[in-house]
This record gives C-alpha cells, sequence and structure tokens, in this order.
C-alpha cells in the first residue's frame, strides 16, 4: 500500500510546489512508482511538470466534484514512473462547490485509497491555505511534509498550521503525522539566515531534514521549461540538493 503524504504550509513562495515536483521526480528516479496530485488551483505542479492547465479536459476537480475516479484523470509524465493527477482552471471553484457535497472532508481519500496500491508513494502538493481543499489532503494522507523559508517570517502561522494539524489528527485522520520539515531557498551569506534555521531546528528537533536546500538560479528556471530539475540540470547544486534530500526520505522511511 502506498504512503500518502501532503506538502503544505499555508504561506505561498516557500518552495512547497518545487519540493513536491522534485522529491517526486527522484522518488520515481530511484525505482519507486509514485504519483503527484496537484490540488492547488494555481496548478503549478501541473504546468511544472510540462502540462497546460487550460487544455486539460479532466483533472483532480473531477474527482472531488463529479465523483470521477482518479484513475481515469491521471497521465503519465516525462519522468519514468512518475504519474500526475493535474489541476485545471476548474480547480478555482472547488472550495465552494465542495460546502455542498456529503462528507466533504473524506472526497480524495475515497478517490486515493482506489489508486493507493498502484504506488509506492503519493504526494499531494497542497494551495496555500487551510481550507477545504487542505482539509481533503490532510485527511487522506499518512503525512505531512513542510517546507519553511530560512527567512524573517518563516515561522509566522507555523504555530496555527500545527494547531490545525492537530484538529484534523483528532476529529478526522488520527493517522496523520507530521513526516518531515525541510529547509529552502536558503542563503548562507545571509546571518538571518543563519539564525532562523537555528530557530526552526530547535523547534522541530529530529523531524527536521538535514538536507537544506539552497537558493540556485536553475531550480527557479526548471517549471517554465515544464520540467522537474532532473530533466533540466541534473548536475546543478538545486538538483544535487533535492537528490540528496529525497534520499534522506527514503533513508527514514519504516
Amino acid at each position: 500500500m502506498g504512503k500518502i503524504i501532503s506538502f503544505t504550509n499555508k504561506k505561498g513562495g516557500v518552495g512547497k510546489t518545487t519540493t513536491a515536483i522534485n522529491m517526486a521526480a527522484y522518488c520515481a528516479d530511484f525505482g519507486k512508482k509514485t504519483l503527484l496530485v496537484d490540488i492547488d488551483s494555481q496548478g503549478n505542479a501541473t504546468t511544472g511538470l510540462g502540462f497546460s492547465k487550460s487544455a486539460l479536459k479532466k483533472s483532480v476537480y473531477n474527482v472531488l466534484i463529479d465523483d470521477d475516479a482518479a484513475v481515469n484523470n491521471i497521465l503519465p509524465t516525462q519522468v519514468k514512473l512518475l504519474d500526475v493527477l493535474p489541476a485545471n482552471v476548474d480547480l478555482t471553484g472547488a472550495e465552494v462547490d465542495l460546502v455542498y457535497k456529503r462528507n466533504r472532508e473524506q472526497i480524495l481519500k475515497n478517490a486515493l485509497d482506489k489508486v493507493r496500491d498502484d504506488y509506492d508513494y503519493i504526494f499531494i502538493d497542497c494551495p496555500p491555505s487551510l481550507g477545504l481543499l487542505t482539509i481533503n489532503a490532510w485527511v487522506a494522507s499518512d503525512s505531512v511534509i513542510i517546507p519553511l523559508q530560512s527567512e524573517y517570517y518563516a515561522m509566522e502561522g507555523v504555530s496555527q498550521l500545527m494547531n490545525t494539524i492537530a484538529m484534523v489528527k483528532q476529529h478526522l485522520n488520527p493517522r496523520l503525522q507530521v513526516e518531515g520539515v525541510v529547509i529552502t531557498m536558503y542563503d548562507g551569506r545571509a546571518l538571518i539566515a543563519k539564525q532562523i534555521t537555528a530557530e526552526i531546528k530547535k523547534f522541530f528537533k529530529n523531524k527536521l531534514y538535514e538536507i537544506i536546500v539552497p537558493r540556485n538560479v536553475r531550480l527557479a528556471e526548471a517549471p517554465s521549461h515544464g520540467v522537474p530539475i532532473i530533466l533540466h540540470d541534473p548536475k546543478c547544486v538545486g538538483a544535487r540538493a533535492y537528490k540528496a534530500l529525497t534520499e534522506e526520505f527514503l533513508s527514514r522511511q519504516k
């Protein structure tokens, strides 16, 4: 049975989608059959894997709102062993549409339960918010990975995020755990980055991954080419960081 992990942070611009895409790609490269589910209405994980949101007729929206089977909406990517359940423009209204659905927090879980045996890992790229789409992701998940940028406001909102995760664990998904925390977009030249990293380590302790992802121009370029970094520039410092991070993630699996 595949493990389902949500990549989540209520703050945008912290490298959440970049981390989800590239860890999924490296998991696949390490021989793990992987599915990336894009439930962020911005659809950046979808475009970052080479798909046009406006051209897609089927997407995760059909799964959430029209009760279509997940398998009918999954697409193969350019990376062997990596599939995507994409987002399209319809997902923008999904939060409102979900309000009227029965068992609305369980819809994604019920859909992914039918395909989880087909994959080693299912990664969910969540919206930068704590709405119904994110709650659906957490209810479907075994754990969450939290990307944090090493900047002044990094810890802002973390307490609320952790409290909401605890509430979902208590009321909707007792198996939900924090899988790990990853520091992204790190600039070692900045003293503040080192100070914030020390704060994050103090707060999360052994949940913090040792591998830190640096700021990297090639990482920033890759989405505009519609490929993960492993296909854009596998030798760059950002690619090496995500490869090592994925190795660390896999080494922690029981």
